[in-house]
């Protein structure tokens, strides 16, 4: 069986799986997919806490439930920042990132029509965990090439050094497991 780190995530209880990042840290995999209650919760608390905004935008791929949930429950829209270009996207906009959850670099692209929603609008930028915040550097220049203004920026959990950070808005921390 694998080890577990229990914990309390917008009042639901849950079991994460621990995982080798290398040979000196674990750390324990934060997954929201098919997990509605957990989403729904998470959505709810959030928005608690994050001040005015016009347009949500996320990462592709784990930050779409909660800023699906999020629009839903605040009525408002969001947008999903793609890993690659797609053959519909016209004159993309595009940066690249270096998560720790990932293996290579990356690149996050947006349409120009999915950039013009961003444009003159107040972004609130969400994804599932902050870790290292080189996938919220990524939306940050995203938000910045196509015009918007940063309104905030939040996630479910903090991990490591990220839950000291005052720049972002997260409902729990999430520890490191050092060997």
């Amino acid at each position: 069986m694998a080890d577990t780190y229990k914990m309390k995530i917008a009042g639901l209880e849950r079991e994460l799986i621990r995982c080798p990042l290398n040979d000196k840290i674990d750390i324990a995999a934060f997954i929201m997919f098919s997990d509605v209650e957990l989403t729904v919760a998470c959505a709810e608390e959030l928005l608690k806490k994050c001040g005015d905004f016009d347009i949500i935008l996320t990462a592709e791929s784990k930050g779409i439930p909660l800023a699906y949930e999020m629009a839903r429950q605040s009525g408002k829209n969001y947008v999903v920042a793609r890993k690659s270009v797609k053959l519909y996207m016209t004159d993309p906009v595009e940066v690249t990132v270096k998560s720790i959850t990932t293996a290579n670099v990356q690149k996050l692209c947006l349409s120009k029509e999915k950039a013009d929603m961003l444009r003159g609008r107040k972004v609130l930028l969400v994804d599932d965990v902050i870790s290292t915040g080189e996938s919220l550097i990524a939306l940050e220049k995203l938000t910045a090439a196509a015009g918007g203004d940063i309104a905030g920026k939040a996630a479910v959990l903090a991990e490591g050094d990220a839950a000291d950070r005052t720049d972002i808005i997260f409902l729990e921390k999430l520890p490191l497991f050092f060997k």
